[in-house]
């Protein structure tokens, strides 16, 4: 129990010390306007209150990742915990304050337009047809997945709550961000957080033996899955997630001051780690062994553990408004997705959102195209989201690293997670089933000089040249 609190302690304790750091280093500029003002449409870009933005971002950023990842990390032992911790303080939250700032410092500009400012035209245009296709498959997937959670809880048939969802989702893609993402999120976001902490509350009241094993040098997964770099591709969204780039322009639109950016971008990825650490401490202490846990998966995914887990610690009632504020994350992600891709569609081929029209020349293709997808067996595609997710996450943290080196700043706060996340995406790729499906080791191997190399590349093309332009001036 102790462990758990000091986790939870050292989240917060990161938001207040890190994250100050953090944005001490990029420097803040509190009476620059923000795009909010200065491209106000009443559309995408308008001022919106600080706690508005936080629940709209952290709704935004979720998924059901803060939940079903750290419940299949949870099979690797406490080691997860540990990950969620630091990842989130120095790689997760710090990719998602830069993935906002300078959206806000690129006139709320999505992801493949500010990679593309600091990368380059080639990783632009890489970016924008990466982003498109990682966009719709999560918003397809999230049409799919509350639908049969709902399902399971109303017994409504699947096919007219994947209706209702897609109509749900086109509304708040053409619509003014105010209208209903602004004004319910924060009663959703509400829920989401109170359901949340009931459940690692009534687990403490419930005689659960809390976090049994602490042994962090063991790897407990029933497959005997490795850790490295397997549980760092796993567990995203409560630690670094590359998706999280393509929510907070959304936000950065809408950020009155710059001083805003660490309470939205930076705070809102700490409430994300904290539930992902209730989760996590919820699957190692609900079940007697990894075993246990596993099998649940393995029958019915994390969903049946999450459905399991709620109904005994809140009741059927209790039970039934912690499922219904699970389904609210994919929910309240897939919207976003949908609104993204619209944006990054109008940004591409430079179409004005101004007017209803434009707004739906682009939604509705991406909605018929949406549908379509939603009938297809995708699954092949999908199993390469975590290792596409984990790359935009390390593509994104090398641009924030270039913007601080292009200026002098310490960029070793960004230059770091990248290099690690690079690592495990690398050894993921070549080792996996999906990917080269190479021997463990050689997979490694072939990670870190990958790893390396990269490091040295920017080493050399951004930070030797910048001192070397300084010197000579």
């Amino acid at each position: 129990m102790l462990f758990f609190f000091a986790s939870v302690i050292l989240l917060i304790v990161g938001y207040v010390v890190y994250g100050k750091f953090v944005e001490k280093i990029f420097v803040i500029d509190e009476n620059r306007t923000t795009p909010a003002y200065a491209m106000q449409d009443g559309i995408d870009y308008m001022p919106m209150p600080k706690w508005k933005l936080i629940f709209i971002q952290v709704l935004d950023i979720a998924g059901v990742g803060p939940i079903f990842g750290p419940i299949l990390g949870a099979l690797y032992g406490p080691v997860a915990m540990l990950w969620i911790v630091i990842g989130c303080i120095f790689a997760g939250a710090v990719h998602d304050y830069f993935s906002g700032m300078l959206s806000v410092r690129n006139n709320g500009a999505s992801i493949p337009e500010v990679v593309g400012e600091y990368l380059g035209m080639p990783a632009r245009q890489v970016m924008r047809v990466f982003s498109f296709v990682l966009l719709m498959l999560v918003g397809v997937v999230f049409v799919l997945s509350p639908a049969k959670l709902l399902n399971g809880l109303t017994g409504v048939n699947t096919g007219i709550l994947v209706g209702i969802i897609f109509a749900y989702y086109f509304l708040a893609t053409i619509l003014p961000i105010d209208k209903l993402i602004g004004r319910f999120y924060p009663i959703l976001g509400a829920l989401l957080l109170v359901m949340t902490v009931a459940l690692v509350i009534a687990l403490f009241a419930g005689g659960y033996h809390i976090l049994p094993n602490l042994d962090f040098s063991t790897n407990t997964h029933p497959a005997d899955k490795p850790i490295w770099p397997l549980l760092f591709i796993t567990i995203s969204c409560s630690a670094l997630s590359g998706f999280h780039s393509t929510q907070s322009p959304l936000m950065a639109r809408c950020v009155k001051n710059e001083k805003e950016g660490r309470s939205v971008f930076y705070g809102a990825m700490i409430i994300e780690g904290i539930i992902g650490l209730i989760w996590c401490t919820l699957g190692l202490s609900f079940y007697n062994s990894p075993e246990a846990l596993n099998a649940v998966i393995a029958a019915g995914s994390p969903a049946a553990v999450v459905a399991e887990v709620s109904k005994t610690l809140l009741g059927p009632i209790g039970g039934a408004l912690a499922i219904a504020a699970v389904i609210v994350l994919p929910i309240t992600s897939g919207d976003t997705a949908f609104r993204s891709t619209r944006l990054i569609v109008a940004e591409s081929f430079k179409i004005k959102q101004n007017a209803t029209s434009k707004r739906l020349m682009i939604a509705v293709p991406l909605f018929v195209l949406g549908y379509i997808i939603s009938t297809q067996n995708f699954s092949t595609i999908w199993r390469y989201f975590g290792f596409a997710n984990q790359s935009l996450a390390a593509l994104v943290l090398w641009s924030s690293a270039v913007y601080l080196a292009q200026r002098a700043k310490l960029h070793w706060i960004a230059t770091i997670p990248a290099v690690f996340m690079t690592a495990a995406c690398v050894t993921f790729i070549c080792n996996a089933g999906i990917g080269l499906n190479l021997a463990y080791t050689p997979s490694v191997v072939i990670g870190v000089i990958a790893a390396v190399a990269a490091l040295a590349a920017f080493l050399i093309h951004f930070v030797g040249k910048k001192k070397a332009a300084t010197e000579s001036a």
